[in-house]
């Protein structure tokens, strides 16, 4: 409800901009309308301005010149060449990850892999805040296969689930631990190696939804032990509305799991077409169909500036912004009723701030009607993502203090 001290003013938020080192990649998208205060590039991307040329040079090259002749020049590859970048950005050895499919679908393969490598356990571990799609897809097989979920409800919603409390609930009958790394409602990062240590030694697999981390934070899934992993690309990597999603699958256990869905884009020699499923061999088994080409080449652009910036700068200037976003909140908005709703703890926080407020979900509206593109999330959530590659610092101090004068109008 105050003045913020000097170095928290929009001056010294201009100039931050001005010294930031990754300002340059802000021109490198696409943003016609200067004055929208974008605070969602966690649910969506902007788009980078190299898609266009992209998307026309196969339109015009590997559709129109070579039509039926670019699938076996290179096309096919395609979705394991993307994954191998992909997974460059979260600690994966090439041969580990594809593009394919929607997270909603990766997921349930993976999940169904990781279930039939467990035969005769009977229990699913996650928690209650995990992101909406996975939950329904774990409560789907569950009921198909006759299996339990157990809900983890940690002690600290804010932060999540830890190490301790799923060594608390694992057990001989655990065939499945599943996490998102980055809460998608309060940004909070959890222990990837202590808990796959701790679902590893009840035996149990584990799957990460990565959907919130990659293109913003550090991972390291190969170092952590991960077994299998998830994710979107229409966020930090900014792939466009409903781009390709990903699966990670550690190369130790891609002899071992079969997907459930198959295709004849994951049968050994699928141009031949014989009758019977055979897998191929490697990460290309847990592909099913025929890939979204179009879709494809629209993702490497995104993919591309997020690896000439680096995961580290990335994350530095997250970092950075989350600050930014909370100090400001703590001058300006707890007064009115706000809180933050994000770890204070920079190093398990992600790109995004949840600010918690009773009429959250009447706030974003009266933000989103002032040109500042917010998110709700229910029940009481205003989540801001800063995303480091085309959020200035300015958006930042412009945003919060729009939410400042909404809440000051309606105090009178």
């Amino acid at each position: 409800m105050g003045t913020p001290p000097p170095s928290h003013g929009r001056a010294a938020a201009a100039e931050r901009d001005d010294a930031d080192p990754l300002a340059a990649f802000r021109d490198e998208f696409l943003i016609p309308d200067d004055a929208i205060v974008y605070m969602d590039g966690n649910s969506l991307g902007r788009p980078p301005r190299a898609v266009a040329d992209a998307l026309a040079a196969v339109v015009q090259a590997g559709w129109g010149e070579r039509l039926i002749r670019s699938w076996t020049e290179g096309w096919m590859d395609v979705p394991l060449e993307l994954g191998d970048r992909i997974g460059a950005l979260l600690g994966a050895a090439a041969g580990q990850l594809a593009v394919a499919d929607s997270t909603t679908v990766c997921f349930y393969k993976a999940a169904s892999a990781a279930l039939d490598a467990r035969p005769g356990r009977s229990e699913i571990l996650t928690d209650p805040g995990n992101f909406p799609t996975d939950r329904y897809v774990l409560e789907s097989l569950a009921a198909q296969r006759g299996l339990a979920l157990r809900w983890l409800e940690p002690a600290d919603p804010t932060c999540g689930p830890s190490a301790e409390e799923v060594a608390g609930l694992v057990g001989e009958q655990t065939a499945l631990v599943t996490f998102t790394h980055v809460d998608y409602r309060s940004a909070a990062i959890l222990d990837m190696p202590a808990i796959t240590e701790v679902a590893h030694a009840a035996g149990a697999l584990t799957i990460w939804d990565l959907s919130h981390s990659v293109g913003a934070v550090p991972v390291a899934l190969d170092a952590a032990g991960a077994d299998l992993a998830v994710g979107c690309t229409y966020k930090y990597l900014c792939g466009g509305p409903g781009s390709p999603a990903f699966i990670y699958v550690r190369s130790e256990l891609q002899k071992t799991l079969r997907q459930p869905v198959w295709g004849w884009l994951g049968r050994r020699d699928p141009f031949q077409m014989d009758p019977g499923y055979e897998p191929t061999e490697g990460i290309r088994a847990f592909l099913s169909g025929t890939p979204p080409i179009l879709a494809l080449h629209a993702l490497a652009p995104g993919l591309e500036l997020v690896t000439r910036a680096g995961v580290e700068r990335i994350r530095a200037k997250g970092i950075a912004l989350t600050e930014l976003a909370i100090a400001l909140a703590d001058d300006w908005l707890a007064g009115y009723g706000v809180e933050v709703a994000s770890p204070r703890d920079a190093t398990i926080r992600g790109a995004h701030v949840a600010l918690a407020h009773r009429d959250a979900a009447a706030l974003c509206r009266a933000l989103i009607e002032r040109g500042v593109l917010v998110d709700y999330r229910a029940p009481d959530v205003i989540r801001m993502g800063l995303s480091p590659l085309t959020t200035r610092f300015v958006e930042v101090w412009d945003g919060v203090n729009a939410l400042r004068e909404v809440l000051a109008a309606q105090h009178g």
